[in-house]
């Protein structure tokens, strides 16, 4: 079904094709001449204009020609006339009409050209809304790893919450997978076959954002040059993926409340209303509460956004989907070749807490990755940080500081920085092998010469 206006002179004919119009099921609304339908071309969208050619203060041709020269997605135009001639035919078709009718015609002739023009508009508006698409990087169904509890949780959630169009706030720490979880409930919604579209709020300016989400007219600004639809249109019927929304500057969280109200927006420097049907899901790594008592987001929108929290915890909080994880994001760097992990590296990753949770873990493992011999990976292709605080607890050290227990450990040590640790690591490894160098060098997973060269650094050539 398509909007329609119909513009003519001729009272009754305008009103006989109007109810006959809306009959069939469009939408439609009247001009008696050419300046009255330029005044509703300019605030609203149409599909296809049904213009006479004959009428008063602007003609239709001069109505064709403005809306060829002006709009930036014209309507297609079907031109009716009882006056045809051969030179308006031409005239008409060239300045891009549609069709040309003559009267009188049949409802059914023309009928079919309504539905044969709009079926060609609504192709020229998928094609600029699938363009804008292909720009942002698509989404597949993503791979959640859980074996936690607490993931098992959050995915029973969003199973639950996902084939409705509740609007769902994700939180939880920077890195957990909070855009995993949004692509889930894309896929597992009946919106599934539209679009997800991304945005992270706190990765623009906060001048660029509003036209980023509602989109802008030509010459709305400096360098505006063109329509450019906003991520809010390009999302229509789909999901917006809102990431670090209160992060969202305070002017435009008033302009996103209403348009989530509304479900239509204004686009920067324009007139014309915008409606759409979006989804929205937000995520944020702020304390909720937090944010509305400093005054950083309003509490009106943080209702609206959150009719349904599902919280991801971070991964020191689920040790069980370490490993799994490990090994699915191995497989994804280095696919059918991608190298095994020894007993001690799991025992390694485990351990650690990963304060920048799923994100840091992938870039320790493709690190490992390129540093890795022999297809496995040891603990000595890993960090620092995260390869001594493995040997830690089996590293027993005397420095002079008294335990309880007769022995000192390296915990209790209280080093400041890094170098720290791993000097002190590298000496309660020499103590245990009575200053072996070579058993030293394999029970801290590193080479001989990087032994050497860290002892000549720390100054321990001499016991």
């Amino acid at each position: 079904m398509a909007k329609l206006l119909v513009v003519d002179d001729e009272k009754n004919l305008r009103l006989v094709v109007q109810k006959e119009m809306a009959r069939q099921g469009h939408e439609v609304e009247c001009a008696d001449d050419g300046e009255a339908a330029w005044e509703l071309l300019e605030a609203q969208d149409f599909d296809v204009v049904l213009c006479d050619i004959n009428m008063p203060r602007l003609d239709g041709l001069g109505l064709l020609r403005r809306t060829r020269e002006r709009s930036q997605n014209p309507p297609e135009v079907i031109m009716l006339t009882g006056q045809a001639t051969v030179e308006s035919a031409i005239e008409a078709m060239k300045l891009g009409a549609y069709d040309y009718l003559t009267k009188p015609y049949r409802i059914g002739e023309l009928s079919a050209l309504v539905t044969a023009a709009a079926e060609k508009q609504q192709l020229k508006v998928d094609n600029q809304r699938l363009r804008a698409q292909i720009a942002r990087t698509s989404v597949a169904l993503p791979d959640i790893v859980a074996e936690s509890a607490q993931m098992k949780e959050a995915l029973r959630l969003v199973n639950r919450v996902a084939p409705s169009d509740t609007s769902v706030l994700i939180t939880g720490e920077s890195g957990v997978g909070k855009e995993l979880i949004a692509q889930a409930i894309h896929r597992l919604s009946r919106r599934s076959d539209k679009p997800f579209i991304d945005l992270n709020c706190a990765a623009l300016q906060d001048t660029l954002l509003e036209s980023e989400l509602f989109g802008h007219e030509a010459g709305a600004f400096s360098g505006a040059r063109t329509r450019k639809l906003g991520l809010f249109e390009i999302a229509d019927g789909g999901t917006l993926f809102l990431d670090e929304v209160m992060e969202m500057p305070m002017q435009l969280q008033s302009k996103l409340l209403r348009a989530l109200e509304t479900r239509s927006f204004f686009r920067v420097g324009g007139v014309k209303k915008v409606e759409v049907d979006v989804r929205l899901v937000a995520a944020t790594n702020r304390d909720k509460d937090q944010a509305i008592a400093d005054g950083a987001f309003r509490s009106d929108l943080l209702y609206r956004i959150n009719s349904f929290e599902v919280n991801v915890a971070p991964l020191r909080e689920r040790r069980e989907d370490i490993e799994p994880l490990a090994r699915h994001l191995l497989h994804k760097l280095g696919g059918a070749g991608a190298p095994e992990m020894s007993p001690a590296t799991i025992d390694a990753l485990t351990a650690f807490d990963w304060s920048g949770n799923v994100r840091q873990l992938r870039n320790c493992l493709e690190r490992a990755v390129l540093l890795c011999d022999n297809d496995t990976i040891t603990p000595r292709e890993l960090p620092p940080e995260i390869a001594f605080r493995t040997e830690r607890p089996a590293v027993s050290v005397s420095y002079g500081v008294p335990q309880t227990n007769g022995a000192a450990s390296f915990q209790n040590a209280a080093p400041t920085n890094l170098r720290d640790v791993e000097r002190q690591q590298i000496v309660g490894a020499l103590e245990k092998t009575g200053w072996h160098r070579g058993k030293t060098a394999d029970l801290l997973g590193i080479s001989p010469s990087t032994l050497y060269r860290r002892l000549r650094e720390y100054g321990l050539e001499v016991r």
